[in-house]
């Protein structure tokens, strides 16, 4: 089952068009937008000249996934949002223009980046999201030979396996990371650090620092009370029974990821949580939930309801992700939350209660007031699209690492994302410094020259030693 593009690229004579009303701004907003300071003004402007060579070269001094950049990052918050020309109402299309040439230089093999001698030390990469490939990128153009080590058999990390391929097509990520690899960067596919490979074998093997990249895999719970004839239920514990254990609720990333590995052939469809008779709930209102929401549609559920607790001027999709959404079917249900989950005699979901507690106008210093109605709507399927935490395998086969009380790897400021364990890094999500993409890409980049210093310092230290 794969899913079309939905939003179409750039023909060359409508790139350069579009970038010809860019007004080149003295002091350009929408660098100060961008997570990363994209040159953005430069290569729009090298654009115009049909200079595409030119224009690429200036975005990979900054980006090492500009293809996905282009596709999935929050423009509208970001780039677009900040340029002038929004204030009219006709913002340059930054993210189609960066997505254009990346694309054009890709598809037309029109520039090769000279592989820098790689004398300067040796790291070590573990994941192959968004913060470890930018990590590893700028590392490889600083001189140092840096491996990559990847638990599943396709690299990628939320990009490969969290994002539809509606939204980003799965041979643009491919091909960025073998952009990646011929910069000189060693990939390890289906090698699992903290099994059979633990940090302190990387080290015995010669690597100078090691940067973890892993982001989160443990969904957050909302125990959320399950009932059966009226009887809520207990664990074998007499606790009640958690929601997260009943197989029709499923993590968002979860439910995406089984999406892709089915589009792959590495599973069959009977092991895709959503069918095309199902009633989905879908609790939360990022991205995520907007990828869960549209991918259930895509499968053909029969009714999608994105149910989230406060109003949707408080949503963290962005809006054009949310208009899709609601064009291709999706219900909305504000200020409100699933407190029930009936289930059947083999705990199968049936029904869930909803509560809506719709905001009453008060006067300045009153106390807020709801108007609060409950209706139980038929139901199959429940997605939580609410977060989620790091695994612990890592910390739990490493000495000297530490992690907060809600998993995340503590670092420190200088040198930057450095853990309590010398030589270990940490950035993005496991760090707890959880955003879109281009923030992991921005944390990664200030993470690499973290690394960096720590070790040329460590090499230096070594050389006045001797």
């Amino acid at each position: 089952m794969k899913f079309n593009e939905v939003n179409e690229s750039y023909t060359m004579a409508e790139a350069i068009q579009e970038a010809q009303r860019c007004l080149n701004c003295k002091v350009p907003q929408c660098k100060k937008g961008c997570p990363i300071s994209n040159d953005i003004p430069d290569w729009i402007h090298e654009l115009k000249k049909g200079n595409l060579g030119n224009a690429i070269s200036i975005i990979r001094a900054k980006s090492n996934l500009p293809a996905v950049c282009g596709r999935v990052c929050g423009h509208e918050k970001q780039c677009e949002g900040s340029c002038v020309l929004g204030k009219k109402g006709q913002h340059i299309n930054i993210g189609k223009l960066e997505r254009f040439i990346a694309d054009f230089d890709a598809e037309n093999h029109l520039t090769h980046e000279n592989v820098t001698e790689k004398n300067r030390g040796k790291v070590a990469v573990i994941g192959s999201g968004p913060a470890g490939i930018t990590v590893a990128g700028d590392l490889s153009r600083m001189g140092f030979a840096v491996e990559v080590f990847e638990m599943e058999q396709q690299c990628g990390g939320v990009l490969r396996y969290g994002i539809p391929e509606y939204r980003l097509p799965k041979e643009v990520v491919a091909r960025e990371i073998r952009y990646i690899e011929s910069m000189g960067v060693v990939i390890h596919r289906n090698t699992h650090i903290g099994e059979e490979v633990t940090v302190d074998d990387l080290f015995s093997q010669g690597f100078d620092a090691v940067f973890i990249g892993t982001g989160t895999g443990m969904p957050k719970s909302l125990q959320i009370p399950v009932f059966r004839n009226g009887e809520q239920l207990m664990d074998e514990d007499g606790k009640p029974l958690s929601s997260d254990k009943l197989k029709g609720v499923r993590l968002a990333t979860h439910f995406l990821r089984r999406m892709e590995l089915f589009n792959e052939g590495f599973i069959g469809h009977d092991e895709v949580s959503v069918r095309p008779e199902h009633r989905v709930f879908v609790i939360g209102c990022g991205n995520t939930a907007m990828d869960a929401a549209r991918t259930a549609i895509r499968i053909g559920a029969e009714r999608v309801e994105v149910v989230y607790h406060r109003g949707i001027e408080n949503m963290a999709a962005l809006k054009a992700e949310y208009d899709d959404a609601v064009k291709e079917g999706a219900h909305f249900s504000w200020h409100s939350s699933i407190v029930e989950i009936h289930v059947d005699a083999d705990n199968e979901i049936r029904e869930v209660v909803i509560e809506t507690k719709q905001p009453l106008e008060t006067k300045e210093g009153e106390e807020p007031r709801f108007e609060i109605t409950r209706r139980t709507e038929k139901a199959d399927r429940v997605i939580m699209a609410v977060g989620a935490m790091p695994r612990t395998k890592i910390v739990r086969t490493t000495s000297g690492l530490e992690n907060d009380e809600k998993n995340f790897l503590i670092t420190r400021d200088v040198p930057y994302g450095m853990t309590t364990r010398k030589g270990v890094f940490a950035g993005g999500d496991v760090a707890n410094r959880q955003a879109t993409v281009v923030h992991a890409m921005q944390d990664a980049k200030k993470v690499a020259e973290g690394i960096a210093k720590y070790v040329d310092a460590v090499k230096l230290m070594e050389a006045i030693n001797i």
